[in-house]
């Protein structure tokens, strides 16, 4: 488990949210003079650094204005309160400050009789104790009145701004309040469902880990732990050390889940499902799992560490209970394991903080249920079916399943590096080979070394062998271009299947609907040779050359933020894009899809210097990535945002995943009628 959790500390995102909030106003004062007040409010435990600073320090704050006859600076923006001056030893000068918030004053001459605007920037940098993070281009915006009407209020101590300025002010809390919620504020009530999903899977995962060869035989040891009467512990008193032992190991998988918690950055789900290496490592320890299931070798963590734990464990009293569970945990690593590793990499790969803290805490609280169960029933040990051959076949069935599962990571590497070695139709055939033997290997057709003969089939075996067979001939139409709505986030996209029955049947069905005459474009797009739309759809996968091409056809602009390795846009595709009025809505825009996590190198004319991290973006899918944090102020896949001909919104919130396809459809109309205005 450590060593797992050391794992996943190494690998950390970049994209960072924005903890300052800017207010601004004007105040005016005598005559032709006025203040431009800029107020910023900092959370999250980060400070912001004054305007003043020695040269080799922290980036200090930097206002600028644009040259204008309406108005002329007066000096340098004042600030308050007194910034706080120490001395930093991570850059090795002093530096200077603020606590929390601070307000800047920059003192105008107003010379215009007319009222204007002033559209000014900040760069800034805010630290706390473990990151610093610069920032650039901010925005701030004011509305001046003339200097023929600031002469009634030359003695207000404050004026509020005008309708205008108040609604862009406005404006600029909610960009930077939905900033800080990152996922969160765009986040559908669907992808609130899949939380609850993925918490019912981390239960069945640990019921599941209960009957594993490693946990099954101890129950009856640790039950008998707790009602161990030899020094007079009362019926009761075994509950309290039923009860202890639960909620240890609930505590103990969910600091697990608490550390990926912790270490994850909005940008982490990114790393984790795009790069190689993780996928590599994850791919690898699902096959080395998978062969100890199958009895090749045994997986065993050092001896002192259980040894340690055992010896505590025996110096009884309630505290001894504790101890068991960590002894428990420590020797069922070999099994329990690759269902940790499961759910943890599902969870890390989510957007959501919730998902490794709760995974891990539902997982902990189904393993350790049972023995809470029998520890107030202790006539129950007597039922239960005794340790034998059969706890070996249920390890077997988890190696084929981990097999299986494991193949998504290899799929993650071959589609975002597009290497071309997984076609839909040589994933599914594997997945097919796969559950084909497992069907075999339950009726007792394949044996391993360490299994029983298998006399007879059980009803409950018989079970398992019907839903594997089932399985298989499910994925079977798979091979001809079937959806397998179901599994489609796990496998390869449908514009790598090679041949495809299902098209032509379907475009005779529907009425031909992947026709896609009447979608005319402006010129062949860019990187058309290497990616694509499914069902057909054209589109671009440049912003810019997307919207020329709007503005060149007065049409609206369905910008589309999507990964190859992101299972959700696979599965929104699959069961929304699908529908023959979802894709006629489409053909009413300009497709823009924005891969990003696509690994192309872009020419250095096109690299840009992201002003959430200030790292140099160079490959196609870093800079979308930048661009849609910066822009649209979520880092989530996938999203989506409808837009006019200048770029800008024409509806006010994004969409994300949802697997409802009316109401997609009535937010691609409601883009549509705006547009039509």
């Amino acid at each position: 488990m450590i060593l797992w959790g050391s794992l996943l500390l190494a690998f950390t995102g970049m994209a960072q949210e924005n903890p300052v909030k800017w207010t601004c106003s004007v105040n005016y004062l005598d005559g032709d003079q006025a203040e431009l007040v800029m107020k910023a409010e900092v959370g999250g435990g980060y400070h912001l650094y004054s305007q003043f600073m020695d040269a080799g320090g922290p980036t200090p704050t930097t206002f600028s204005f644009p040259q204008s006859a309406d108005f002329k600076l007066k000096g340098k923006a004042v600030e308050s309160p007194k910034p706080i001056e120490e001395m930093d030893e991570l850059f090795g000068i002093k530096v200077r400050f603020f606590a929390k918030d601070a307000e800047f004053r920059q003192k105008i001459t107003i010379q215009s009789e007319k009222d204007f605007k002033i559209a000014a920037t900040v760069d800034y940098q805010v630290c706390n104790d473990e990151t610093c993070i610069p920032f650039g281009d901010i925005d701030l915006n004011f509305s001046v009145k003339g200097v023929k009407k600031t002469a009634a209020v030359a003695e207000a101590a404050e004026v509020e701004t005008s309708a205008e300025a108040q609604e862009t002010v406005q404006e600029e809390a909610v960009a930077v309040a939905v900033e800080e919620a990152v996922v969160a504020a765009e986040e559908p009530a669907a992808e609130k469902e899949s939380l609850w999903g993925f918490f019912i899977l981390a239960i069945l995962a640990g019921l599941a880990a209960v009957f594993t060869p490693c946990v099954f035989p101890m129950i009856p040891m640790t039950v008998s732990f707790f009602m161990d009467t030899d020094e007079g512990t009362s019926h009761k008193a075994g509950i309290i050390k039923g009860a202890i032992f639960t909620l240890s190991i609930t505590l103990i998988y969910t600091l697990i889940g608490g550390i990926v918690a912790l270490t994850k950055s909005a940008d982490f789900a990114n790393v984790l499902s795009t790069h190689w290496i993780p996928n590599l490592i994850f791919f690898l320890l699902f096959v080395t799992f998978a062969f100890s299931f199958f009895g090749l070798f045994e997986i065993t963590l050092p001896t002192g560490l259980s040894n340690k734990m055992d010896a505590k464990a025996d110096k009884g009293g309630y505290i001894s209970a504790f101890f068991m569970a960590a002894v428990l945990s420590i020797v069922s690593f070999s099994c329990t394991g690759p269902f940790v590793a499961t759910l943890l990499v599902e969870a890390a790969m989510g957007t959501s903080m919730l998902k490794p803290l709760l995974g891990m805490f539902f997982f902990g609280l189904a393993m350790g249920l049972p023995f809470f169960i029998l520890s107030l029933f202790p006539s129950l040990l007597a039922k239960m079916p005794k340790s034998g051959g059969w706890l070996n076949s249920v390890k077997v069935v988890f190696a084929f399943i981990l097999l299986a599962f494991g193949m998504k990571f290899l799929l993650n590497i071959d589609q975002v590096y597009e290497l071309g070695i997984f076609t839909r139709e040589v994933f599914i055939s594997i997945w097919m080979v796969i559950f084909l033997l497992m069907g075999l290997y339950l009726l007792g057709k394949i044996k391993f070394a360490h299994d029983s003969d298998v006399p007879h089939v059980g009803v409950f075996r018989l079970i398992l062998v019907i839903i594997s067979f089932t399985f298989v001939l499910y994925l079977l139409p798979g091979l001809f271009g079937a959806p397998l709505k179901m599994i489609s986030p796990l496998l390869p996209p449908a514009t790598t299947q090679q041949f495809d029955l299902s098209r032509g049947v379907a475009a005779a069905a529907s009425g031909d609907t992947y026709t896609v005459s009447d979608q005319e474009l402006c010129g062949t797009p860019r990187y058309a040779d290497r990616l694509h739309l499914p069902f057909q759809l054209k589109g671009y996968f440049d912003y810019e050359e997307g919207l020329a091409c709007a503005k060149q056809q007065n049409k609206p602009v369905f910008i589309d933020f999507k990964g190859h390795a992101c299972a959700n846009c696979k599965k929104m595709e699959n069961e929304v894009w699908s529908d023959a009025r979802v894709q006629a809505l489409l053909k009413k825009y300009v497709i823009i899809a924005m891969y990003c996590d696509d690994k192309g190198e872009l020419p250095e004319n096109e690299w840009v210097t992201s002003v959430i991290d200030g790292k140099v973006k160079k490959t196609l899918g870093k800079r979308n990535s930048d661009f849609q944090v910066t822009r649209f102020k979520t880092n989530t896949l996938p999203f989506y945002h409808l837009l006019g001909t200048d770029g800008a919104p024409l509806v006010e919130k994004g969409y994300g995943y949802d697997g409802n396809v009316e109401a997609f459809i009535a937010y691609l109309q409601s883009g549509l009628d705006a547009f039509n205005k």
